[in-house]
């Protein structure tokens, strides 16, 4: 893993709501911890091509950049139709572009610890919710550290929020 050039989290927030359940729910769990947040909104990344001939407007590599920058990464997501945001969806899909074209930026990613926040309406994470995660940090060889779901349907629980923090503190003291 390349060094990071900070030693702040980069969170990247995967909503179609920039004020949503998703964006409080980072503000809740990292209120107290000092962090990079990024909307993905706010970033042009387009679908996967096999041809890989994207223009220049794409910000993938751009992204993929920032997310080598920092020690750790925390992907902020939705729960949509029982599965990840689509925005997120399709910035995993142009992972394939890092073991491809960028393989150079893909082996970066080895050893970055990899946490996920997710907020839904459902009162549990749908089956196979974490499949898509666990299986692109391996192949990655990222340590996917934890995961903390938040349901509207339930009460916050403060107890996941800290044992979050302390697992992603530990991530960086070990990293």
């Amino acid at each position: 893993m390349t060094a990071p050039v900070t030693s702040l989290p980069l969170v990247i927030v995967a909503s179609a709501r920039r004020e949503g359940d998703t964006a409080r729910l980072v503000e809740q769990v990292l209120h107290e911890v000092p962090h990079h947040l990024l909307h993905l909104l706010d970033w042009l990344v387009l679908p996967y091509r096999y041809e890989q001939d994207y223009p220049v407007a794409d910000h993938f590599l751009p992204l993929v950049e920032q997310i080598l920058q920092h020690p750790a990464l925390i992907l902020a997501t939705p729960v949509y139709w029982y599965s990840m945001s689509g925005p997120l969806k399709g910035l995993l899909d142009r992972f394939t572009d890092l073991i491809t074209t960028h393989k150079q930026l893909g082996r970066q990613l080895a050893g970055k610890p990899l946490f996920v926040l997710a907020s839904g309406s459902d009162p549990d994470l749908p089956e196979g919710f974490d499949v898509p995660f666990r299986r692109t940090a391996a192949y990655f060889n990222m340590p996917l550290v934890a995961r903390l779901y938040s349901s509207t349907k339930r009460p916050f629980l403060p107890e996941e929020a800290h044992q979050f923090i302390q697992q992603l503190l530990q991530s960086q003291q070990s990293g």
